[in-house]
């Protein structure tokens, strides 16, 4: 698989070329012994990516987060879930594709899942509008926690967005009304909900299916209530200082964990999950598991009352 290098992986990028080109020398001259040189740049290029991603800065999570390759919602439904029924529709307007939904089955629990989803290519991001959900999204989301209640289902949401749908018809249609209602819904469920970071949580769009039981992260994963570009732009009048931005806002796994607004951090295969998509799946379905299990004992008004306890105490 081509890996798409962001800016700061320029010194990996030359390594992992190097070992490229020099397998598809051999390749051509058979007769070449490369063994021990592709060892040697191959250990070369792993200590750079590992020593890289232990010291990346807030703004470049948020580049791996945003990720063009980064695992979205239906990467992480094939590898984490089984037996998939979408449910599609608010059952006011229309459906919105920018948050996918329905019945799964994660390892023996009957789960509702729901996130949204950014697409993979120019066409499917179109589609999916990046990710930003308009108020159709949210109400869906709402018609599926709803039912999850009603059938005593666990809900399990994957946040991935910018932030909700900005334009015009966003907010003819109550925008803040839907996400609003969505968060409120979140707290009134009688059934554990556990929300993932899985790449960008942004905003009110991401809260608004995020107000769960449990609130895991992904190590490289973001979660703030504005873009570091959009601070800047506020503060600073430029996008540019967008870096410095993220560093005061705390938009990390290991700040919001520090912070009390996660609960959990996952842990991402060396240099991001958009290299291991298996693997980043199995260590999400394994700790979704385990907070399932978890939160299965608990009462609804247990659950209500811990997820009450638990924002209240933010800040």
């Amino acid at each position: 698989m081509a890996i798409t290098y962001l800016d700061f992986e320029k010194p990996i990028a030359e390594l992992e070329n190097r070992v490229t080109d020099l397998r598809a020398t051999a390749l051509k001259n058979g007769a070449l012994d490369i063994d021990a040189d592709v060892a040697r740049l191959e250990a070369k290029a792993s200590k750079l990516l590992r020593d890289t991603y232990a010291r990346l800065t807030p703004w470049q999570k948020a580049q791996v987060a945003r990720h063009p390759d980064r695992p979205h919602f239906k990467h992480y439904l094939a590898g984490i879930a089984t037996d998939f029924v979408p449910l599609a529709g608010d059952r006011a307007f229309g459906d919105d594709p920018a948050i996918l939904g329905g019945l799964a089955r994660i390892g023996e629990r009957r789960v509702m899942l729901i996130g949204h989803e950014k697409g993979d290519d120019t066409a499917s991001r179109l589609r999916h509008n990046f990710g930003m959900a308009k108020p159709e999204g949210y109400r869906k989301a709402i018609r599926l926690m709803q039912l999850a209640d009603r059938f005593r289902l666990p809900v399990v949401t994957l946040v991935d967005t910018p932030g909700a749908f900005p334009g015009v018809e966003a907010e003819e249609r109550g925008q803040a009304e839907a996400i609003a209602r969505s968060t409120e819904q979140c707290l009134a469920l009688g059934v554990p909900m556990i929300a993932i970071i899985v790449g960008e949580g942004g905003s009110g769009g991401a809260v608004a299916i995020a107000a769960a039981n449990r609130v895991l992260m992904f190590e490289n994963a973001i979660y703030s209530v504005i873009s570091p570009e959009g601070c800047a732009s506020i503060l600073w009048r430029t996008a540019d200082k967008a870096s410095d931005a993220a560093d005061a806002m705390k938009v990390t796994a290991a700040d919001l964990k520090a912070l009390g607004v996660v609960d959990r951090v996952i842990s991402e295969p060396l240099g991001g999950a958009h290299r291991d998509p298996a693997a980043a799946s199995e260590t999400l379905r394994d700790a979704i598991g385990e907070e399932l299990d978890s939160l299965a004992p608990l009462t609804p008004d247990a659950l209500r009352a811990q997820r009450r306890a638990k924002f209240l105490a933010i800040g």
